[in-house]
């Protein structure tokens, strides 16, 4: 049960509810009943008294037998008082004596031709329901006749409608506390199982996964979950994948510098040549070390949000021109044809070109580290609304299920191949940040083997500025 609580709150709150309904739904009922017999006694004494008065006003000399018979009959008592408060004439089960029902005032309303009803309670315990009516003889009110009805059998009724509502009740309760049981226990089970999952997944359990399909919230919540363990698993393998790459990364530069700089102090060098060629190794391996470094810090930076712009006019088609030449030399050293092409009317974009020339520049680089042979095509192409850098290499490429993620942190793409290109994996992440905070979008499509092209797409500012 304590791992139950929200079954015991959901079966709390559905018992509540129920409980409040069924009280509401007795009183209801009982109060309808009770009405029900109150009016049909009402109307059932009224009808009584109208005979009796009929019987009393016609002009039989047996009528005060016929009445009598008749209240006997009737299962009523009847007390036909005169103006002076006598009784004229009694019949029924009720005692002649007790009159402490009949009031001044009510003789002195019926008396005046109006009728009076009430509900009244003898010496002995009894309850009755009375009517009192004028007897009229022409326009005078000759004497007033009152009915007494007893509800002994109305209250009986009642009483036994109460204990069947009350029984029906206890019955419709017990049933409620099994059924809403097993709907808190089927509604509580997979909050309980989500529960079990997290905890799981908190402890490093990152494979954990929930079977719970339904097609309501509770289901898209369980799948949520699942999503958010298939993340974290991916995060978890690419940053342990990242982490054994900068140690490789890390390691190697450092190794050379150690290791040249302990030739160059010991004098393990025989000329002046071979010396220098050591001293370029170590600033190759320290310039390598930076560029790494560099790129780590930048990425915390963006991520942290604490990178700003520079904004300025910047000529794209000029700045993609001269990345270009940079890497020429790169490309032709691994026997690749690197092409130009500008299209549309080139104008002005705003963007910071330091950054700019970071993002040419990384795509760049990657399509050369990965394009083995072939060609390498940079296409500039301004439109009225936006400007396209496009790069497109004819390398190996990525496979589709892996093009989702290229723009992740730590993410490297067949990991297998990672060590024969190189590269730290963050090129990609810092190349779409800086995209992102031009306004820009970056889009990648590729095939092994057939290459890959990247799109990088910043919007036309100048448009406004110019008209």
């Amino acid at each position: 049960m304590k791992n139950n609580i929200i079954g015991l709150k959901l079966g709390y709150i559905i018992m509540s509810v129920f409980l409040v309904v069924l009280l509401v739904l007795g009183i209801t009922i009982d109060r309808m009943f009770t009405s029900f017999y109150y009016n049909e006694m009402q109307k059932e004494t009224e009808e009584l008294t109208s005979h009796f008065i009929g019987m009393a006003e016609s002009q039989d000399s047996s009528n005060e037998q016929m009445m009598s018979t008749f209240a006997e009959f009737s299962d009523v008592s009847i007390f036909n008082i005169s103006k002076d408060g006598n009784v004229i004439l009694h019949s029924g089960v009720h005692d002649r004596s007790d009159r402490s029902f009949i009031q001044a005032s009510d003789v002195s309303r019926i008396f005046a031709g109006k009728s009076v009803d009430f509900e009244y309670k003898d010496p002995a315990g009894h309850s009755y329901f009375i009517i009192g009516k004028p007897i009229m003889e022409g326009d005078t009110t000759q004497s007033a006749l009152y009915v007494m009805s007893s509800t002994e059998s109305m209250k009986q009724s009642l009483a036994s409608i109460r204990n069947l509502l009350l029984i029906a009740g206890i019955g419709a309760f017990i049933l409620a506390i099994g059924i809403t049981g097993v709907i808190a226990m089927i509604l509580s089970r997979p909050l309980i199982k989500m529960q079990k999952a997290t905890r799981k997944i908190a402890a490093g359990e990152l494979e954990t996964r929930l079977s719970i399909r339904s097609t309501d919230e509770i289901g898209f919540l369980a799948a949520a979950i699942n999503d958010l363990a298939v993340d974290l698993q991916r995060y978890r393998d690419t940053r342990q994948e990242f982490l054994a790459n900068i140690s490789h990364e890390l390691r190697t530069p450092i190794t050379y510098l150690e290791g040249y700089t302990k030739v160059i102090k010991d004098g393990l060098y025989e000329t002046e040549g071979e010396r220098d060629l050591y001293l370029d190794i170590i600033h190759q391996e320290a310039h390598r070390l930076q560029h790494l470094v560099d790129d780590l810090f930048e990425l915390a930076k963006m991520e942290e949000g604490k990178v700003t712009l520079t904004q300025e006019w910047i000529d794209l088609s000029q700045l993609t021109e001269q990345a270009v030449r940079r890497v020429e030399l790169k490309a032709k050293e691994k026997g690749l044809q690197l092409k130009l092409q500008l299209s549309g009317d080139a104008y002005m974009i705003r963007g910071d070109q330091k950054r700019m020339e970071q993002i040419i520049m990384n795509l760049l680089e990657n399509a050369i580290r990965y394009t083995d042979e072939g060609e390498i095509i940079v296409h500039v192409e301004f439109t009225a609304d936006a400007a396209t850098l496009i790069v497109e290499d004819t390398g190996i490429g990525i496979p589709e299920e892996e093009l989702p993620y290229i723009f992740e942190r730590f993410y490297r793409v067949e990991k297998s191949r990672s060590r024969q290109y190189g590269g730290s994996g963050l090129g990609l992440s810092i190349v779409k940040k800086l995209v992102e905070l031009h306004g820009g979008k970056i889009r990648m499509m590729s095939q092994p083997g057939a290459g890959t092209r990247c799109e990088v797409q910043l919007l036309n500012l100048s448009k406004s500025e110019y008209m």
